[in-house]
């Protein structure tokens, strides 16, 4: 029985988990905390997809020192979540266990896995400490990316949009040539559209080149991304962001036979959609700034690349994200003139 666990119950580790408790040979369990806990001990996991309403009874738990060790730890936390509990999760990990981070945006082990010059550097906007890679090794991940669209309602509640494709590749950093094909079996007894690639980097690259722009510029705005690729002025924005970018993952080995406009045909596949940022700016959570737009910026400051376009978006993206920490989110008036 291969023991699998799911880090956070959110939007995309809530669908997850309803994907893969099924799944024979697996025994799942999900951490998840508050509220959402609450909602799962109760009710179950309700996902709701095309107006249809499937309910699961997966296995929750608050504490992961009462797990013990796991043969996979599929972590779904936004990247400010996982600084702040990656201690905790210390107990689940064993020498043998696969690391799945299906995370957004630039992730700990990314410049190991691409290797080169800035192998080995680490990234203080996504691994403050180091205290990510000391519990969760580079060496032992095994890459994912998501090209799915979900939305957390109320508590217990996942409302699934468009696409459900997973890719999975083994990174340069990971020496266990076998680790693709096991964890590739295990979601290939799912429904999702199961990928493997050779190149994970390139992947985590292009899907960044989306979330890097999407996700800022929605919150910034309000706006859904169908709203922000119409208009001819934010849509350049996006462009010129994407191209730095280009730049950047030149540097780190990346060359995606990609444009813009072919990366943003991509986002509009997904339909008329709000942002994970955006639905956090309306909740009030903590944005996920660092990962999506101050890694990359992080990036090419070490590889001594001139983005002016990337930092602008950052300053504004991180002057928003610490009004939003403050409790100063929202718009009021303030005295006429």
């Amino acid at each position: 029985m291969t023991r699998v666990c799911v880090v956070g119950a959110g939007a995309i580790g809530g669908y997850l988990a309803s994907r893969l408790v099924a799944v024979p040979g697996a025994s799942l369990t999900v951490l998840a905390r508050g509220a959402q806990l609450a909602a799962l001990r109760t009710n179950g996991l309700r996902i709701v997809e095309g107006g249809v309403e499937r309910r699961f009874v997966v296995p929750v738990f608050d504490d992961p020192a009462s797990l013990g060790v796991q043969d996979v730890l599929l972590v779904c936390l936004k990247a400010h979540a996982l600084v702040e509990s990656v201690a905790a999760l210390a107990p689940l990990v064993g020498p043998e266990t696969v690391i799945v981070p299906a995370l957004n945006g630039v992730p700990w082990w990314f410049l190991d896995a691409c290797g080169g010059a800035l192998a080995g550097y680490r990234l203080a906007s996504v691994d403050p400490r180091g205290e990510i890679a000391r519990v969760l090794p580079p060496s032992q991940v095994l890459g994912c990316v998501l090209h799915t669209a979900s939305a957390q309602g109320e508590p217990g509640t996942i409302h699934k949009g468009a696409g459900r494709v997973v890719i999975l590749g083994r990174p340069a950093c990971n020496p266990d040539t076998a680790v693709e094909a096991r964890i590739a079996a295990l979601f290939g007894q799912t429904d999702l559209d199961l990928q493997v690639t050779p190149r994970i980097c390139d992947e985590v690259w292009s899907k960044l080149w989306g979330n890097m722009t999407m996700n800022p510029i929605s919150a910034l705005t309000r706006s859904t991304c169908d709203v922000i690729l119409d208009d001819p002025l934010t849509n350049r924005l996006t462009t010129e962001v994407m191209l730095e970018a280009a730049r950047i993952g030149d540097a780190l080995g990346i060359h995606l036979d990609l444009t813009p406009a072919q990366r943003s045909v991509a986002t509009r596949r997904l339909g008329r959609f709000k942002t994970s940022m955006l639905q956090d700016l309306e909740a009030g959570r903590t944005l996920e700034v660092e990962a999506l737009v101050g890694a990359p910026y992080e990036i090419a400051q070490l590889a001594g690349l001139q983005t002016p376009w990337l930092a602008t978006l950052y300053g504004l993206s991180r002057q928003l994200a610490a009004n939003v920490a403050q409790g100063r989110g929202g718009l009021s008036a303030g005295p006429g003139r």
